[in-house]
């Protein structure tokens, strides 16, 4: 079967890949950060690592390259309006705006999470439109409920 490769056919294609949802944050002299992200993977167990995947025009991004630390904060069934929050272009004061967090190691980990990791970059990869983070895992911790997906284009519950 031949196809002509685009930018939308990518998009549905791999949307028939349901992923976790997450927010990426980090702080700064100015506040906190935070984007939405399902391009997280693990990439080793000795020692513990994990890849982020940073869109190059996140203000996230360039706190990370700061700060030099973010955390991970997989979200709950039950945190379905945060991604549109994380994703959105608005100021950083406005997404945390109502949204309870705590500090864990220096970073912002979003109350009700799933799970959480607060990570130190390793290194920061060129990858087309966006750059690879590759993180250790400093600490991390985890509850029980229902996670949130994206799939296919929404995002659904398990």
């Amino acid at each position: 079967m031949r196809s002509t490769l685009d930018q939308q056919q990518f998009r549905s294609v791999l949307g028939h890949f349901a992923t976790g949802v997450t927010v990426v944050t980090a702080s700064s002299a100015s506040g906190p950060s935070g984007m939405t992200a399902n391009a997280l993977c693990s990439l080793s167990l000795d020692p513990l690592l994990l890849i982020v995947c940073f869109d190059e025009g996140s203000r996230t991004l360039a706190t990370v390259r700061e700060a030099r630390r973010f955390g991970v904060s997989v979200l709950s069934a039950e945190q379905h309006d945060l991604p549109a929050t994380f994703a959105s272009k608005g100021p950083e004061a406005e997404k945390f705006a109502g949204v309870g967090y705590a500090l864990e190691h220096g970073v912002p980990i979003l109350e009700g999470a799933l799970a959480w990791l607060v990570c130190d970059v390793e290194q920061l990869i060129p990858g087309g439109d966006h750059t690879i983070g590759i993180a250790s895992v400093a600490a991390m911790d985890h509850g029980e409920g229902t996670p949130l997906l994206w799939y296919r284009g929404s995002y659904r519950p398990l």
